[in-house]
């Protein structure tokens, strides 16, 4: 059970703050919802209560998990499938798992083939989402305006990208 004013991450949109517990009728059933505004474009969702624990929401992670995530994301990248379908597949479930690290792991993946190959509209599109969902939790958890969590995560993979170069 989350409170007002708790910071969570709901997995496939990113970060938030919970503002507001409402009750509201929708399709002639009552529910309780939380209200969750997200910090990055300012939008407000409407999570039920009773689903949470399917839906996955969570905590966002300590700052000590931060600097574990941040340190991920200067890893050399794994060995991932050349097969476009395979590898959007692996990186989409990784997405929905709503596990910070696995989300670096898709960011990282994504960015580091998009410098050295491109990426298709497909994965282009996956990169985007990763980043901003990984960025909301970012701006949450270290109290960071997004423009410098954006600039952090090009910082760190950049590094990584030179190193091993």
């Amino acid at each position: 059970m989350f409170n007002i004013g708790d910071k969570v991450v709901y997995p496939m949109h990113g970060a938030g703050i919970i503002e507001s517990i409402e009750e509201k009728e929708i399709l002639g059933q009552s529910q309780h919802y939380y209200v969750m505004r997200m910090p990055i474009g300012d939008m407000k969702v409407m999570i039920p209560m009773s689903k949470v624990e399917s839906i996955g929401l969570r905590e966002v992670v300590s700052e000590e998990t931060i600097t574990e995530v941040i340190e991920r994301l200067g890893e050399k990248d794994p060995d991932v499938s050349n097969n476009w379908n395979r590898r959007y597949r692996a990186n989409l479930d990784k997405m929905k798992s709503g596990d910070i690290y696995d989300m670096a792991d898709v960011v990282r993946c994504l960015m580091l083939r998009d410098r050295e190959k491109g990426l298709s509209t497909g994965e282009r599109k996956m990169l985007d989402n990763a980043r901003q969902i990984l960025i909301s939790e970012l701006v949450l958890a270290k109290e960071m305006d997004e423009n410098q969590a954006f600039g952090l995560l090009d910082e760190v993979i950049c590094s990584e990208e030179k190193a091993s170069s």
